[in-house]
């Protein structure tokens, strides 16, 4: 509803206050409308070079000519070294070889002198070539035995206990599906379309169905994931946003949540990806119910919650999510020294120490950290507290210098133990798989199969993080698990326990 507003019944200290009130609302307003096109049409990336934000502000010509003649003695690039290109990376050599002998016609091996030719060397060359996904029909055959003089007796081979009971789909062709899909992001619509195209049709309901009965079978081994997850001190939690069709009690707009949580000793290391239709506190409070240690985690403030409820996790912040909010009104920004540009150049120099003692034990990265880190992260400090009284709380700028103070304790439980990260960033890289795959299927149509994805996403990326082809173990695992009996130690199937060498050639 717009104000009306009487000028001439105030006074002049009035106007002045109302003016710059009306002019601090009118620079927030604008910012919020720069920031909306940034996020709608530019980068998305948060990669820039600082040194090209007045790339176009720059004069044509400095006002002194002198200066050119100078800088053309005197051209430096700073810090960096251009690589001499490696060349072609040689073929593995793994791949199985087929070879194609080109040879000359009898008639042209005589010299022009009339003496033979003699072989001498053989030149070769190699290029890649693909075979096309093949798929093909397994059957099996049971034989049958009887006795022909008695009559009764009647004998038949048993059929090994298949992932999916009288389904016609075997364990490669399900392990492929999930992989495709979950992997390599392919909705089950086009795989319908690629199975189709290669001679055989089924439906996509099929393979939905499919996709839920197969995590319905490796659902068991996801509590040997959260096992090991508390098992270790050090954790870390991320979620994003997933839509469901067909949630109870919610709509088909509203929001509901892909939770990843991830942690273990360095060699058990597990993801482990939990679908629930709410961002509350709950969800991080059931699974870490019974965890000691440290948690790595953004600023939403169910974690705070978590905390304060469970004395013994201590939550471990992340600069990034801090230098996030002011890379974005850095991009906006054209000077060089603005307090965005700033903060984002001490979290560059925190970056770069991290990288340098990136191999070192943890006892030597924590005395390297309190050496070099600290004192950047005292400077920061020091610097957004000054700066923060002269900036509109409610802009941009304010925002993150807001967030980034109200992180502070949190940003500096690093500098505790060298185990741990001043980022979320590993939580982020292995989410972004979820994310990619969100764009291609854009939603899960049932709260079964938004679980399923949780279920399959899990052992996707606890199988990457080991070394291990998502395929390979799938395929091993849904022929291995129908055979268990509850006497089995099913902890041995986890990506990070089983002996590679049980696992199927790829293909």
């Amino acid at each position: 509803m717009e104000e009306i507003i009487n000028y001439e019944n105030k006074s002049k200290e009035e106007l002045i206050d109302l003016l710059k009130r009306q002019s601090e609302q009118i620079k927030t307003l604008t910012e919020y409308l720069a920031l909306a096109r940034q996020r709608q049409f530019g980068t998305k990336s948060e990669k820039f070079n600082a040194n090209q934000l007045n790339f176009f502000d720059e004069a044509v010509l400095p006002k002194n000519p002198e200066i050119i003649l100078q800088a053309e003695d005197e051209i430096c690039v700073a810090s960096f070294v251009r690589k001499k290109s490696p060349g072609r990376k040689a073929l593995p050599s793994d791949l199985p070889r087929e070879t194609i002998v080109y040879d000359l016609p009898e008639e042209e091996k005589i010299c022009t002198c009339g003496c033979a030719l003699t072989h001498i060397f053989d030149d070769k060359s190699e290029q890649l070539e693909i075979i096309q996904p093949k798929i093909y029909v397994i059957q099996h055959v049971r034989k049958k035995y009887a006795c022909r003089e008695c009559e009764e007796t009647i004998k038949t081979a048993p059929y090994p206990k298949q992932p999916i009971p009288r389904s016609i789909a075997a364990p490669g062709l399900l392990s492929h599906v999930l992989v495709s899909k979950f992997q390599d992001h392919l909705p089950l619509y086009r795989q319908e379309q690629i199975l189709r195209r290669i001679g055989v049709d089924i439906p996509r309901a099929t393979l939905s169905l499919w996709v839920i009965r197969c995590a319905e079978l490796l659902k068991p081994l996801t509590k040997f994931l959260h096992k090991y997850i508390m098992s270790y001190d050090v954790a870390y939690s991320d979620e994003t946003t997933l839509q469901v069709l067909k949630e109870p009690n919610k709509t088909v707009q509203s929001k509901k949540y892909m939770w990843l949580f991830a942690g273990g000793s360095p060699d058990k290391f597990a993801f482990y990806y939990h679908y629930h239709p709410d961002r509350s506190h709950t969800v991080p409070k059931e699974f870490f119910a019974d965890y000691k240690g440290y948690l790595h985690c953004d600023g939403f403030p169910g974690y705070e919650t978590l905390a304060t409820k469970n004395n013994n996790i201590t939550l471990s912040g992340c600069m990034y999510h801090a230098r996030r909010k002011f890379v974005e009104v850095a991009k906006l920004s054209k000077n060089k020294d603005s307090v965005s540009m700033t903060v984002v150049n001490y979290i560059g120099q925190l970056s770069k120490i991290e990288e340098e003692i990136k191999e070192l034990t943890a006892e030597k990265k924590l005395a390297e950290r309190e050496e070099k880190a600290k004192p950047v992260l005292d400077e920061l400090y020091e610097y957004l507290v000054n700066k923060a009284p002269y900036i509109p709380p409610k802009s941009s700028l304010g925002q993150a210098v807001s967030y980034t103070l109200n992180q502070w304790p949190k940003l500096l439980i690093y500098l505790k133990d060298g185990r741990l990260e001043n980022n979320n960033n590993r939580m982020e890289r292995a989410i972004k798989p979820f994310v990619i795959g969100r764009k291609g299927w854009l939603f899960a149509d049932s709260v079964a199969g938004a679980n399923a994805a949780s279920i399959i996403y899990s052992f996707v990326e606890t199988c990457k993080w080991h070394g291990i082809e998502p395929y390979d173990w799938f395929k091993y695992v849904l022929k291995t698990l129908p055979l268990c009996s509850e006497h089995d130690d099913l902890e041995l199937l986890l990506p990070f326990n089983i002996d590679k060498k049980l696992l199927l050639a790829r293909g």
